[in-house]
């Protein structure tokens, strides 16, 4: 599609290169050579660029990569991938070396391949033979040719010695891709030749907003890569990739992330600034990162296990202090396990749950890690200091602990399903969260399908009003009406009565946050609603203190 877009005169959009001058940075940065021979699936990454490469000034590419590679493997490379009902194995028996190849004797005819009007294919030699058989006039011209073809003479040699010169579109198809090739200004760019590396990352980033994003966390890959004795990359998706494992569904966290985790958990500054990425902080990092690896694993098992999942977990950076306190205290290997102190858990999953609920780490987060940081690194309990942490947040006015009765009393009308309502519960319903994990689910006390059939809410005769409140998901699919239980009596309580559950399974009215007095027939359930919503706000406002 590239190469078509080439000699239909579209735009490819401009490209944007860097200009590499400084020692430190042709030091710091790993720089890789241009892909040309590519095989699917056995790919390995670019080629590192040879250190006599790096001895001189040259051009990185900022903006393009994709294009320019597409472009020289087009021209000088080459393509490989399995025939059809051949094992997968890195010889030409199953994977055929193919080159690109334009046929020069008409333009496609049909609308198919995203209006393609040039018929540009990788073959093989094989696939010549087999097409030059079932297509005789058919004329392959391979695309690396035309860097042979320097004139529009040599052009013209070449159509008369192959027999194509009475061939129009053969004629304006070779002329127009030399003049492409070798004559025209095909590509636009511009240099950044300004070696001072946090201005160039804001080009960078500005400009890259076509093909595949890259962001600031590619570039500081590329350092740590650069002095990293192990592979800095593959480090880095392994540890994502066994985080993803944990949940319901499952933690997916970035490269940006994990890059801001071992800046935090290495007691280094925790901004995303280059300068922070020194050649001697990185390889100090590397140094720590078993460490902080097994810790951030810990982190997201201890998290399954407190009842958190992905969408729980809306802000990922509010997990960075539970791996802080992990790793300061050497808690990876204790910390998951069931004979771990349960008060230390439970207080760690309700100041999580109040950062969330919170927005404690909404926008730009990197002050409250630091604070956070500092707080835990300065406790001597060897507990989790979440009084301390409430308290050094207590007179900002942005970023506090402080829930007011409204607040609080929204929470109580959160539905079913809702981010809010799950941390909610977590706070409500601490110690069936530690025995279950992530085995809980939420359960609506007075079964949902009651309030949702007609007919059954006939039979109760209720006054217009009643039947406003019955009917008002605020009341039967709220928090008011949640709690949480294990997922297999979740499944047994089914659509049961709340009260002939209630009797065989031995629940006091605590448990249930009701009074003693209040009735659990659904004919009764203004009054539940109105018993559970006094007593919740009760028991939530003395946990958010």
């Amino acid at each position: 599609m590239l190469f078509d877009s080439v000699l239909r005169n579209y735009p490819i959009n401009s490209f944007m290169f860097w200009k590499i001058t400084d020692e430190n940075i042709k030091r710091n940065y790993k720089f890789y050579v241009f892909l040309k021979d590519y095989v699917r699936k056995y790919q390995e990454n670019n080629p590192d660029a040879p250190s006599a490469l790096l001895d001189h000034d040259f051009f990185a590419v900022i903006d393009g990569q994709q294009r320019l590679t597409s472009l020289y493997i087009g021209l000088i490379g080459t393509y490989r991938t399995k025939k059809p009902n051949k094992r997968w194995k890195n010889n030409e028996d199953a994977m055929l070396t193919k080159r690109l190849y334009l046929e020069l004797t008409s333009p496609l005819t049909t609308t198919i391949d995203n209006e393609k009007m040039y018929n540009f294919k990788f073959l093989s030699d094989d696939d010549l033979l087999s097409d030059m058989a079932a297509n005789p006039e058919h004329f392959w011209f391979k695309v690396g040719d035309i860097l042979t073809l320097k004139s529009l003479p040599k052009v013209n040699d070449y159509l008369i010695k192959n027999g194509l010169l009475g061939n129009e579109f053969a004629v304006s198809t070779l002329s127009d891709l030399c003049n492409k090739i070798q004559n025209e200004d095909l590509i636009s760019y511009c240099v950044v030749d300004d070696q001072d590396q946090d201005k160039v990352l804001d080009v960078f980033l500005r400009a890259n907003s076509g093909g595949t994003p890259l962001s600031f966390s590619d570039l500081l890959m590329s350092i740590a890569s650069a002095n990293w004795t192990i592979d800095a990359r593959e480090e880095m998706r392994k540890t994502r990739e066994e985080i993803y494992t944990f949940g319901n569904p499952n933690f997916d966290v970035s490269q940006d992330f994990i890059l801001k985790c071992i800046l935090v958990l290495s007691d280094a500054d925790v901004r995303f600034k280059v300068a922070n990425f020194s050649k001697n902080n990185v390889v100090g990092f590397e140094s720590k990162w078993q460490g902080i690896k097994k810790s951030l694993i810990a982190t997201f098992d201890l998290l399954e296990q407190l009842g958190f999942n992905d969408s729980l977990l809306r802000a990922k950076n509010a997990a960075i202090p539970v791996a802080y306190y992990i790793y300061k205290n050497d808690l990876a290997d204790s910390i998951v396990k069931t004979t771990y102190d349960p008060a230390d858990k439970k207080n760690i999953a309700r100041w999580l749950s109040m950062s969330l609920l919170k927005g404690i780490f909404g926008g730009q987060s990197d002050n409250v890690l630091k604070s956070i940081r500092s707080v835990i690194g300065n406790s001597k309990t060897g507990k989790f200091p979440i009084n301390d942490i409430c308290a050094a947040f207590k007179a900002n006015p942005d970023k506090n602990y402080a829930f007011t009765d409204e607040v609080i009393n929204s929470f109580l009308e959160e539905e079913w399903g809702s981010s809010v309502a799950g941390l909610v519960l977590n706070l409500l319903y601490p110690d069936v969260v530690l025995a279950y994990g992530k085995a809980i689910a939420e359960d609506h006390m007075h079964p949902k399908t009651f309030f949702e059939d007609k007919k059954k809410l006939a039979t109760l005769q209720l006054s217009a009003s009643d039947e406003e409140f019955y009917g008002n998901t605020k009341n039967y699919n709220s928090v008011l009406n949640l709690q949480f239980l294990d997922e297999s009596r979740n499944k047994s309580k089914s659509d049961k009565p709340l009260a002939d559950w209630a009797a065989e399974n031995n629940k006091s009215a605590s448990d249930l946050y009701v009074n003693l007095s209040t009735s659990l027939d659904i004919a009764d359930f203004k009054d539940f609603i109105e018993a559970r919503k006094n007593n919740l706000f009760a028991k939530l406002k003395s946990i958010l203190s």
